[in-house]
């Protein structure tokens, strides 16, 4: 069955699509609550799946692209930045805490950029590249680096970086809020339909829908802890089989020129609007962005901070 954006649709397909949601969500959960489970998933099996690389033993197609190498493992540079900020009390109340997080969600987002134009100036006619990715560069392609431009001028508040007084010790950037999150989720799948397209359903919109699920029903404010772990799940999952060749997985891109462009301009208009928010914001509230947390008015920050313990008489 064939859509405007994706094609391929299937019963089973379908049904593996919502089921590896439903992983990424499990796997989150399960790591996220227990530091030694985290500490397997994210210490020990990247190192196994590295040797395993190096050795020749894994060859997947992923693992042909820079791309994918360097996208999976920056993720888990993340994760494991944040174990620490969670779990060594020193650096979670260290300048630490509040650089490295904004750090590596801006090395994430500027990786896609320059993919982005990698894309358009180097695939000038549609092409199957070395991990077997149908790629064709075009307008979309500098929409979307726009956007991406846009989603990083749009980060506030990673000052106000804490650990949540509960017994999962997340990291929470209260001040990361629903409209900045659709953004960013709307520029992913952008990103991920321009250039990985034949997996965009599943590297793309799935991870993300997995993170936003959780970031809604299992830990507020949380959001880029979401993020980094189902990022680097899957990650590590494209790296060690070629899951793209397995016959549930066979949701891909239309590869229709109108779905390209929309997609991109949509998510280029929802950045503009964020970035625009914060701009007023600033104006109205006289508030630094480059000192002070932005939303500190708005409920939501403030059911952020409450959903994780940390809600006191200063937030009010």
């Amino acid at each position: 069955m064939k859509g405007f954006l994706f094609t391929g649709y299937t019963i089973e397909g379908i049904v593996v699509w919502l089921g590896l949601i439903a992983l990424l969500i499990v796997l989150n959960e399960v790591s996220r609550k227990n530091k030694w489970t985290a500490t397997f998933f994210y210490g020990f099996l990247p190192i196994l799946l590295g040797v395993l690389l190096l050795a020749g033993v894994v060859d997947s197609q992923s693992s042909k692209s820079w791309f994918g190498v360097v996208k999976t493992y920056s993720a888990l540079a993340g994760v494991i930045g944040f174990m620490i900020i969670r779990y060594v009390d020193k650096a979670g109340k260290s300048k630490f805490a509040q650089i490295f997080p904004v750090a590596i969600l801006a090395l994430n987002i500027i990786e896609a950029i320059v993919k982005e134009f990698e894309v358009y100036f180097t695939y000038t006619e549609g092409v199957v590249d070395e991990a077997g990715i149908f790629m064709l560069g075009g307008p979309w392609n500098i929409l979307n680096a726009l956007a991406g431009l846009f989603l990083l001028l749009s980060m506030t508040g990673w000052m106000g970086i804490k650990v949540s007084n509960n017994k999962s010790r997340d990291m929470v950037w209260a001040d990361q809020l629903w409209f900045w999150i659709v953004a960013y989720d709307l520029w992913n799948i952008a990103y991920c339909y321009n250039c990985i397209s034949n997996r965009a359903m599943y590297a793309g919109v799935a991870i993300i829908l997995a993170c936003t699920i959780c970031e809604i029903f299992c830990q507020r404010g949380a959001w880029l802890q979401h993020r980094a772990q189902t990022l680097a799940l899957f990650g590590m999952f494209s790296l060690a089989f070629d899951y793209s060749t397995w016959g549930s997985f066979k949701i891909t891109a239309s590869f229709d020129h109108r779905a390209w462009l929309l997609l991109s301009i949509i998510a280029l208009v929802a950045n503009v609007a964020v970035f625009a928010y914060e701009v007023y914001v600033i104006v109205k509230y006289k508030r630094n962005p480059l000192k002070q947390e932005m939303f500190t008015h708005l409920n939501s920050y403030k059911r952020n901070l409450a959903a994780n313990g940390l809600l006191d008489g200063s937030a009010l």
